[in-house]
This record gives C-alpha cells, sequence and structure tokens, in this order.
C-alpha cells in the first residue's frame, strides 16, 4: 500500500511541477535551430518548415500562446487546415508523423516539447496526416506528453499544430 500511496504522490506532484527536463540529455529541438518570425510562427531552419508557435484554437498574443487548444477529430483537422490562412500565408497543412516528431523535444517531458518556441502546448496527442496503413479508421498522433507515437481512431478528438513548407 506504501508503494501505492509513494506513486501517486510522486505522479500527482509531477503533473502540479508541469514540464520537466533532464539537463543531461542534449536538447532535440534547440531554440538556435529556429527562427523567430516575430509573427507567431517559427522556422526551422535544419527542416525547412514553418510552425505555427500556437495549437489551432490558441492564439498568438504578447509573446505567448492564449486560450484553449481546440480538440478536433482528424477529418476536422484536415478541413480546418485547407485554405486556412495565418499571418497572410497560405499553404498550411496538418503535419506528417515525421515533421511532426520532428518538434518533440527528447529531453523533456509534460509537455515533449520546447516550450520558449511553443508555449502553453498541452501535454497531450496532436494529429498527423499519416494515417495508418493496415486500418482505414486510424491515424498517426504524437503525444507531447512524452514524445511517442501511436494510432489513435480517427472520430476521436485531438489536438492540432499547423504547418508549412517554407518558400
Amino acid at each position: 500500500m506504501k508503494h501505492i500511496l509513494l506513486l501517486v504522490l510522486l505522479f500527482t506532484s509531477g503533473t502540479l511541477l508541469g514540464q520537466t527536463c533532464l539537463e543531461s540529455i542534449m536538447p532535440t529541438t534547440p531554440t538556435t535551430n529556429f527562427v523567430d518570425n516575430s509573427d507567431g510562427t517559427v522556422t526551422d531552419s535544419k527542416h525547412g518548415l514553418i510552425w505555427m508557435r500556437c495549437s489551432v484554437g490558441q492564439s498568438w498574443q504578447n509573446n505567448s500562446c492564449v486560450g484553449d487548444a481546440s480538440a478536433l477529430s482528424w477529418q476536422q483537422a484536415l478541413v480546418v487546415a485547407h485554405g486556412y490562412v495565418y499571418v497572410n500565408q497560405q499553404g498550411w497543412r496538418v503535419p506528417n508523423v515525421k515533421e511532426l516528431a520532428s518538434i518533440t523535444e527528447g529531453q523533456c517531458v509534460r509537455p515533449a516539447i520546447n516550450t520558449e518556441l511553443f508555449p502553453n502546448t498541452p501535454a497531450d496527442d496532436f494529429w498527423t496526416s499519416t494515417p495508418s496503413v493496415t486500418d482505414p479508421q486510424r491515424a498517426w498522433v504524437i503525444a507531447f506528453f512524452n514524445s511517442s507515437n501511436s494510432l489513435k481512431e480517427k472520430n476521436l478528438s485531438v489536438y492540432t499544430r499547423l504547418v508549412r513548407t517554407a518558400n
């Protein structure tokens, strides 16, 4: 019983503390790999992608993401991205699984993302545009809780972050 209580206390205290990072691990998404475009987007110079700093549903205000991220089905996320205009730019889309995994921060959990670049990111699943090869009812998600990936049913409500290819 003591062990269960200790695990509950550790899990609860970690949840209350927010993001945890291990400084002994090299960052996987150092801020130096990104250019702040001063408009709520950052350019990943390593991968040639422009990312919205906020999740769909949030807005960029005073150098932070404010409001609640919107949880959408996979189809809703694709529809929202189609024709989306942000900072007078078109071409926004739901990232594929490799693109979204490229912004996970391996040295951190809860959330597993560089919070300087992507503030107030929910420590939860985010849609990718990559469908399952074996199950047409599922698509890949990246969990910004711990950088893991998995398949989720497309009708579930999951968060979304949009990307576009840098010109």
